[in-house]
C-alpha cells in the first residue's frame, strides 16, 4: 500500500481483527455483485470504500425513476442509463483506487461460470429465483462463498453459503428449486427503502470478514429482519444431505 491508501484504510488496519494483511487481502480481491439495484447498491458501495481490488458488477437494465428512492448508486441524472455504466460512475468517485469491471447482461451459462471462476466471493444482489438459482450452481460447481440477500416489502434475509466447506448448506438447500414458491416483486408489492441499505451493506460486511477470514460469518444461518418492528431473528440451517446441488460436492 502507498501512503495515500494507509491513511485511507487507516480504520481498517487499526482493527487487530483485519490490520495490515487483512487489508491487503481486500485490496487483492475480486468480488462479483450480481445486481445494481436496492441491495446492490449499498453494497458495492462499501465494498468499493473499504478497498476492494476489483469489483464486477452486473446487471442488464437502465436506471429507472422509480428506482431512486432506494438505489443509491444512482441519481436522478442517470435516468435512462445503464445501470452498472450509472453504478461505475459512483464507486469510483467514492474510491477513485477501485478497478470496476461491467457486464450490461445476464449472466448465465459458460459466461456466468467464468465470472464466478474468477471471482473471491459472489454476492448475490438479484430479484429471482432462476437468478439466485443459477448463480448458487455456479458457486457450488467452483466452490465459492455466496452471500445471498433479499428484501420486500418491511422483510428482510440475508445468509451466506461458503461452498468452500464439505458441511456448509447450498441455497438450493434452502429453497429447492422448482418448489411451489411465491415469486414478489417490488415493482408490485413495495419495498420500504431503508431495508435495501440494511441488507446490502450486511451482504457488504459478510463478504468482507469471508476476505479477510475474520469473525464468524452467517454460513449455515438465515437472518431475517421484520423491519415494521426492526427485530432480527437467527434461524440455523443444515445442509441437505440429498440435495442434487450440492449433495455431492464437485459434481454439481
Amino acid at each position: 500500500m502507498n501512503d495515500d491508501q494507509l491513511l485511507r484504510y487507516s480504520r481498517h488496519i487499526l482493527l487487530p481483527e483485519i490490520g495490515v494483511e487483512g487489508q491487503e487481502a481486500i485490496l487483492a480481491a475480486r468480488v462479483l455483485v450480481v445486481g445494481a439495484g436496492g441491495l446492490g447498491s449499498p453494497a458495492a458501495m462499501y465494498l468499493a470504500a473499504a478497498g476492494v481490488g476489483t469489483l464486477v458488477l452486473c446487471d442488464n437494465d437502465t436506471v429507472d425513476l422509480t428506482n431512486l428512492q432506494r438505489q443509491i448508486l444512482h441519481s436522478a441524472e442517470g435516468v435512462g442509463r445503464l445501470k452498472v455504466e450509472s453504478g461505475r460512475d459512483t464507486l469510483l468517485r467514492l474510491n477513485p483506487f477501485a478497478r470496476v469491471e461491467t457486464l450490461a447482461r445476464r449472466l448465465e451459462g459458460e459466461a456466468l461460470d467464468a465470472q464466478v471462476a474468477a471471482a473471491d466471493v459472489v454476492l448475490d444482489c438479484s430479484d429471482n429465483f432462476a437468478t439466485r438459482h443459477a448463480i448458487n450452481r455456479a458457486c457450488a460447481r467452483y466452490r465459492k462463498p455466496l452471500v445471498s440477500g433479499a428484501a420486500i416489502r418491511f422483510d428482510g434475509q440475508v445468509s451466506v453459503f461458503d461452498l468452500r466447506q464439505a458441511e456448509s448448506p447450498c441455497y438450493h438447500c434452502l429453497f429447492p428449486e422448482g418448489q411451489e414458491i411465491e415469486e414478489i416483486r417490488c415493482a408490485v408489492m413495495g419495498v420500504f427503502a431503508p431495508l435495501t441499505g440494511i441488507i446490502g451493506a450486511t451482504q457488504a460486511a459478510e463478504a468482507l470478514k469471508l476476505l479477510v477470514g475474520c469473525g464468524t460469518t452467517l454460513d449455515g444461518r438465515l437472518l431475517l429482519l421484520d423491519g415494521l418492528s426492526m427485530e432480527w431473528r437467527s434461524v440455523s440451517l443444515g445442509r441437505d444431505p440429498g440435495c442434487e446441488v450440492c449433495g455431492s460436492r464437485g459434481e454439481a
